[in-house]
């Protein structure tokens, strides 16, 4: 530290003292700043710096001025000797870099020092602010940023990508994701709430039941877990308990959109058509949401499922009007007036802003190109294949699994093999996986629950050994009692197909252990189930790596996804944070 006085004051006594430190060039900084003197400023804070050089917070205020001056490059330089040098924990100066890089057009560089920003920088000070810049650079760029997580706020990427593969139909993958979000962040209820509705969409209701529980011990009032409990408990079939927690909700009144969206949908699916037309109102009055056509159609067929029939078609007028390319509502209307003709009600009217599926089937069936290209890229039309397998009736889940057989996409075959109900269904839904993974239905005939037996010159083999058999006949027995006939038949259509794939060049499986666990592990993937290596590994008494090694060389042979689903979760069921 350095004192300067002037011989006058010390002879006169009026001794002031001036403190040549960091924080005096720093005030002076400041005051040129204030005045934008630039030049002055930067001046100042150099000196700043050279008083206190292991302070990055000088650093960055030269590098600040740096920057108004439009050096953004010498910003950057400085920017990065304090990441370097100085305090690589100053994680916002990758945030600074970003905001020069995109003022000198260099968006990629801006892309990667904002990711890293992003995923590095605990306190999220510049949140805000990144998030307009990250919509920015999104543009320039012209995709979206490879961002994987924020670490300011911890699960909430991972979380947006679990839901959009909840949305997507994509069950498995979603769970595994949402695992382990919930067992990092045990508090994230969101998370238990959509780790609860991929289970459900899976037929794993008990697993289902456990989440919501553990959501509403942390938290009693959650609404998303308590309408997705009654929805849990109208599927199960529990009336009593059902009641009393409808008998709630009907009582309850959401302030927050979201919640509000919720609670109408929910209303919707549980036959409460009076109570979800009330909240979808509410929500049209909204001007944020009031222009959607989907929404107009949620309260036209709540207001019609209600008997209000004059509102229903306004409703589907206004949606008409929002989406004229909409087929959707110009049918509704058309039905509606058609019923009213025949002095009749309309049927009940599904909350699926899309075609009913008979008359989707009716349009496609000419057309199977058409149809094979809509199934793969709309997540709705899924959805309806998905909860028509479930819980339509035996006619119509025939008729979807009959549906789901003209086209030959991989992902819907874990809608074939989850299909479930009377013996004609779950026959015809084993015909069309055979036909998914690359048999064909004319090949065999698959009867319900009983295993076919080896048949020579099967896919065109002219013999089937009994090694081979062996191991189909071992992992049925081990298998027994902790899967599903559907589950080990498919099992044996696997490894019939690799057979098939490898001959004439078959080995001889000295170890058949191992591979009836590799084919249980990879069963139970294409299922969803969460199997691991060490598990099968276990249950035959052979080693994980030999489980690893023989897994990895059927699904080489084979070429199918290890894991995947098909189906749907309705848009409203979702739970953001």
């Amino acid at each position: 530290m350095i004192e300067r006085t002037s011989e006058n004051d010390v002879e006169n006594g009026n001794v002031i003292p001036v403190t040549l430190d960091a924080n005096f060039f720093f005030e002076r900084a400041v005051r040129s700043l204030d005045r934008f003197q630039y030049d002055k400023a930067l001046k100042n804070f150099r000196k700043a710096v050279e008083y206190e050089p292991e302070n990055p917070v000088n650093h960055c205020n030269m590098a600040g001025i740096l920057s108004e001056m439009g050096k953004y490059e010498a910003s950057n330089d400085i920017l990065t000797h304090v990441l370097e040098e100085v305090d690589p924990s100053m994680t916002e100066c990758h945030f600074y870099m970003a905001n020069n890089y995109a003022n000198m057009e260099s968006f990629e560089e801006a892309e990667r020092s904002l990711v890293t920003y992003l995923q590095e920088d605990a306190n999220g000070e510049f949140i805000a602010e990144s998030e307009e810049l990250m919509e920015l650079l999104q543009y320039e760029l012209n995709r979206p940023a490879p961002l994987v997580r924020i670490r300011s706020r911890e699960g909430v990427v991972e979380h947006d990508r679990a839901r959009s593969l909840l949305e997507e139909g994509k069950f498995p993958q979603a769970v595994m994701l949402l695992e382990e979000i919930v067992q990092n962040i045990p508090d994230f209820l969101a998370a238990h709430n959509n780790l609860a509705l991929a289970y459900f969409y899976m037929g794993r209701f008990a697993k289902a039941k456990e989440c919501l529980d553990e959501v509403l011990a942390q938290d009693p009032g959650n609404l998303h877990a308590l309408c997705n409990m009654a929805i849990f408990l109208q599927y199960a079939g529990d009336r009593e308990q059902l009641a009393g927690l409808v008998r709630m909700l009907e009582a309850t009144v959401p302030f927050h959109q979201e919640h509000v969206f919720k609670m109408a949908t929910t209303m919707g699916i549980l036959g409460k058509h009076r109570t979800a037309y009330g909240h979808f109102r509410r929500l049209l009055k909204d001007e944020e949401v009031g222009g959607d056509a989907s929404l107009y159609h949620y309260c036209a067929a709540a207001a019609s499922n209600s008997g209000f029939v004059s509102e229903a078609v306004r409703c589907w007028q206004m949606a008409a009007k929002l989406d004229p390319e909409s087929a959707v509502p110009n049918f509704f209307l058309s039905q509606l007036q058609l019923a009213q003709a025949e002095g009749r009600p309309l049927p009940p009217v599904s909350y699926n802003y899309q075609l009913p599926f008979q008359e989707q089937l009716k349009q496609w069936k000419n057309n199977m190109d058409s149809f094979s290209e809509e199934v793969r890229n709309n997540p709705l039309l899924r959805a309806s294949f998905f909860w028509a397998l479930r819980y339509g009736d035996a006619s119509t889940k025939l008729q979807v699994t009959e549906a789901l057989r003209w086209i030959g996409d991989d992902e819907l075959s874990e809608v074939l093999k989850g299909a479930g109900g009377q013996e004609p269904l779950q026959e015809s839904a084993l015909l069309g996986l055979q036909r998914l993974i690359g048999g064909s239905p004319e090949e065999s005939a698959i009867q319900n629950a009983v295993q076919e037996p080896a048949v020579p010159g099967y896919k065109g083999l002219p013999e089937w050994k009994e090694d081979w058999q062996r191991v189909i006949d071992q992992t049925a027995a081990v298998m027994d009692r902790r899967y599903d006939a559907v589950l080990k038949k498919d099992a044996e259509l696997l490894w019939k197909q690799f057979i098939s794939r490898l001959y004439p060049d078959v080995p001889l499986f000295r170890h058949t252990a191992g591979w009836c666990a590799a084919l249980e592990y990879l069963t139970a993937k294409l299922h969803g189930y969460p199997l691991t290596y060490r598990e099968a590994a276990q249950c035959y008494s052979v080693s994980v790596s030999m489980v690893s090694r023989y897994a990895r060389r059927i699904h080489q042979v084979c070429g199918f996804p290890q894991d995947g689903a098909a189906g749907d979760v309705l848009p409203p069921f979702t739970e953001n944070i």
